[in-house]
């Protein structure tokens, strides 16, 4: 099952981090928060990545055909015709396609973009800027069980994301945009989709968290997934620092792998 991962905005809520780079691609420890995204998704078994990349996407690029400069010890031999010789060398399993699905798409419009990569298969979905220790085959098996064309991860958290009205059974009754007000139940992201996601989406001017997920939820195809542990975004240069802190302390709940 293959990871679509939404990497292409423009982060302007941390834009002292992400001038020169699109916030996925901001360092937690010495790594980019994309690549600690991908590894928990790597850690469950879920290797195939297509990134939806947008601004500086050629920063992504660079990066993952750099991979082995960024994990290996490496020598330039210049007496040898510029020879790389890469030391004790380190290579993740996976497949990564980098899409640059436009400078000003929005979140539908980016998914819309790469549906010739998934095809009618399900697949997983989130976005470049939160880490979490959901269970991911928890989470598919829950969705596979409804059936729906949609299953986010929900948390409780007085966040300023999408909210939710849950009903008993992980119905989403209802699905609305942030409010400064709200404490309640939000999404997470994390998802599992099947192809019929594709059915609402319009254009590249298609907000996935706003039409297709409240028409997705009116039409009872979308189903809630509780996640009652660790879940955090990294919207602003403070919780960019909590993750900071939280990844020096060797103590970071999202990092479920070795």
């Amino acid at each position: 099952m293959k990871v679509v991962i939404l990497a292409g905005g423009f982060g302007t809520r941390i834009s002292e981090e992400s001038e020169f780079r699109p916030k996925p691609m901001i360092n937690i420890g010495n790594m980019p928060i994309l690549w600690h995204i991908m590894k928990g998704y790597s850690f469950w078994g879920y290797n195939e990545f297509v990134i939806c990349a947008g601004y500086r996407q050629e920063v992504i690029k660079k990066w993952f055909s750099d991979y082995f400069l960024h994990t290996s010890d490496v020598t330039f031999d210049f007496t040898q015709g510029d020879r790389v010789i890469v030391h004790n060398r380190h290579a993740e399993p996976w497949k990564v396609s980098v899409i640059d699905t436009g400078l000003n798409t929005m979140t539908g419009g980016r998914v819309l973009r790469i549906r010739d990569y998934v095809g009618d298969e399900p697949f997983m979905l989130t976005y470049g800027d939160a880490v979490s220790n959901v269970s991911l085959p928890e989470l598919l098996a829950f969705h596979r069980q409804h059936g729906k064309a949609v299953t986010l991860t929900t948390v409780s958290l007085a966040q300023q994301k999408g909210v939710l009205d849950l009903a008993p059974d992980g119905t989403i009754r209802s699905f609305r945009e942030k409010s400064r007000a709200d404490g309640s139940v939000i999404n997470g992201g994390f998802m599992v989709c099947n192809s019929k996601l594709f059915d609402y989406l319009e254009n590249d001017s298609t907000v996935l968290e706003r039409k297709p997920m409240e028409q997705l939820a009116a039409d009872g195809e979308l189903m809630g997934y509780f996640h009652g542990d660790f879940w955090q975004c990294m919207d602003t240069k403070r919780e960019k620092d909590l993750l900071e802190h939280l990844w020096a302390s060797g103590k970071a709940p999202w990092k479920v792998w070795p």
